[in-house]
């Protein structure tokens, strides 16, 4: 079983937020189409990769009902992520509402739009949260990076000052219940990633991309990364993903390759690898009866 928890949902509505039509031919990208034609077609590339199941991401704040769409369509697939900024007004309210309708977690980027993870507003989220059973919270932490940003030209003003994973000490530790997943390892912030799920039981990594970061770190490699995750985090609480995004490219099944060589050479069971690729994300991501 393969399953992807880091698939960013690049819709029509988001297109428009970066350039709209003008934007996807510079790139020269596809354009997506409807939410339910483009969750057609994600559909159609998982099952020509092998991936059961994935998470998808709304990656700007005001597309929700694109990932709606595109869950209602498959959820037996899809389970639908969503961003929140928590400087708008009615960052809470809009959330509960989204949990609500059927998407099963937050996604967090502090750095991208200026706020502590001390913030009450922060944690008014996490209190929705964990009165919801089974959202969870995925938080940015280390370097941000957005690629379609940088392929536009578009400036990036994010604030790394909030970045640091030891910054939801706090909030991890009063909503145990609530899974907080952190992305890439930490981004660059390995270390502080580490001692954050050291410390908190509700803390897991995300694998997703080619964590581009371990180049701050000289002399690191990806495999000795997983190997010090599996000794301090456990296998319990490292969950594959991609960061696929857009077509054609489609699914990033280089990702997929390159972690699975790395757990062939670090020698683990099929125990191990099974709970990776795809059981703990059966796991926090139980389906649900329509």
């Amino acid at each position: 079983m393969l399953n992807d928890t880091h698939c960013h949902f690049f819709s029509t509505p988001f297109y428009a937020a970066v350039g709209g039509d003008a934007a996807i031919k510079s790139l020269g990208w596809d354009a997506p189409g409807s939410a339910e034609a483009l969750a057609d077609r994600w559909v159609a590339e998982l099952d020509r990769s092998g991936v059961t199941r994935a998470a998808l991401i709304a990656s700007i704040p005001s597309d929700a009902a694109s990932v709606e769409a595109a869950v209602r369509r498959h959820r037996d697939r899809f389970i639908g992520l969503f961003m929140v900024d928590p400087t708008r007004p009615d960052a809470v309210d809009a959330a509960a509402a989204t949990i609500d309708r059927g998407l099963r977690g937050m996604c967090l980027f502090p750095a991208m739009h200026g706020y502590s993870m001390h913030d009450e507003t922060v944690w008014r989220l996490f209190e929705i949260a964990s009165v919801r059973p089974g959202t969870v919270v995925s938080v940015h932490c280390g370097v941000l990076s957005v690629g379609i940003r940088q392929k536009l030209g578009l400036p990036s003003p994010f604030d790394m000052r909030f970045s640091n994973p030891l910054d939801l000490n706090a909030v991890a530790n009063a909503f145990p219940n609530v899974k907080i997943i952190v992305p890439h390892f930490g981004a660059g912030l390995f270390r502080e990633a580490l001692m954050l799920a050291d410390m908190c039981a509700n803390i897991l990594f995300d694998t997703s991309s080619s964590n581009g970061w371990i180049k701050y770190h000289p002399g690191l490699t990806l495999s000795a990364v997983f190997k010090t995750a599996l000794a301090v985090v456990g296998p319990d609480r490292l969950i594959f993903g991609s960061d696929s995004s857009f077509f054609p490219r489609g699914w990033v099944r280089d990702v997929y390759e390159q972690q699975s060589a790395v757990l062939d050479e670090l020698g683990v069971g099929r125990e191990v690898r099974e709970k990776v690729f795809g059981g703990n994300f059966d796991r926090v991501f139980r389906v649900r009866k329509a």
